[in-house]
């Protein structure tokens, strides 16, 4: 077989819907409206088919989507995981505390920036992954799975983490706090870049040579927090490019040619609902809007 990768969570941080929210779209979740779906926060797992999988990102929600996960389930040995990997696009809360999920000494490897195991380094409580290696990769530079998967981390237009914010932080910068993760086997390449908050001419190159792409939806449009009432910062603050408007996803990757989907969700994005009129835009695009549970087969 191919490459095969399953989305395990399609949210943005904090899940969908959002446990204290009753923004109009979390407001249909909590109501049961068949439109809209549960989700988990954004993650993929990945193998070449030799029994052993990579996480890209460690979302809070980990031990659940383990669960409901088959595949991923404990094998062999009273402890033992298939899980043998970790691949992190940065250090955000909804991208690395799932890794205190996998403290019970079970051995896997960590891959991450500098910057992002800086981050990690910084809070004690992952001392306590004691069986992990920590991997330090440098962006641009080819490494090795498991599986014979070769990938590579890109920097991406976006900021650091929010609990490492300064007073005026730089929200489109390239650094290697914010990377894509690219995985290529057999011939096939696949790109997950949950967080952009541009599209520069890098980027731009690199997404059009791919065969799937799954690409930050967090908000459907720049201001879509402000006008639901659901926070004060426009998505481009956040470091996430909105999907719609000028300088959006749609405008920028117009010509994209490879499958694309949208993951990193957040709770007030329209898109979300079956049936909606943002839902039915961005699919005439040729989108797809990533759920938890999604297979894709390469």
């Amino acid at each position: 077989m191919g490459l095969k990768a399953l989305v395990l969570g399609s949210a943005a941080g904090g899940s969908f819907p959002q446990w204290n929210c009753q923004c109009p779209v979390c407001r249909l979740a909590w109501a049961g409206d068949p439109r809209v779906s549960f989700r988990t926060q954004a993650s993929l797992a990945v193998t070449s088919g030799d029994g052993r999988w990579t996480l890209l990102n460690a979302s809070p929600d980990l031990a659940s989507q383990i669960r409901a996960t088959p595949a991923l389930h404990p094998r062999g040995p009273q402890r033992g995981s298939p899980i043998a990997a970790m691949v992190l696009s940065g250090a955000e809360i909804d991208q690395i505390t799932g890794l205190l999920h996998a403290r019970e000494s079970t051995a896997f490897s960590v891959f991450a920036t500098e910057e992002t195991h800086a981050a990690i380094k910084r809070n004690q409580m992952f001392s306590a992954l004691t069986s992990v290696t920590w991997d330090t990769i440098i962006a641009g530079k080819t490494f090795a799975l498991p599986g014979g998967i070769a990938a590579e981390l890109f920097m991406v237009p976006g900021k650091v983490p929010l609990y490492l914010e300064a007073a005026k932080p730089e929200t489109a910068a390239v650094s290697g706090s914010n990377v894509g993760i690219e995985l290529r086997y057999d011939g096939k390449t696949l790109l997950f870049v949950p967080g952009a908050a541009d599209v520069n001419a890098a980027l731009q190159a690199r997404l059009s040579k791919a065969d799937v792409v799954l690409f930050d939806g967090t908000l459907f449009t720049d201001d879509e927090m402000i006008r639901t009432d659901a926070g004060a910062k426009t998505g481009r603050r956040m470091g996430h490019m909105p999907i719609e408007g000028e300088g959006g996803t749609l405008q920028k990757l117009a010509g994209l040619k490879a499958r694309k989907v949208f993951i990193h969700i957040n709770n007030t994005n329209p898109i979300l609902i079956e049936g909606s009129p943002e839902r039915m835009r961005v699919t005439a695009a040729g989108w797809e809007i990533a759920e938890d549970g999604m297979e894709i087969a390469l």
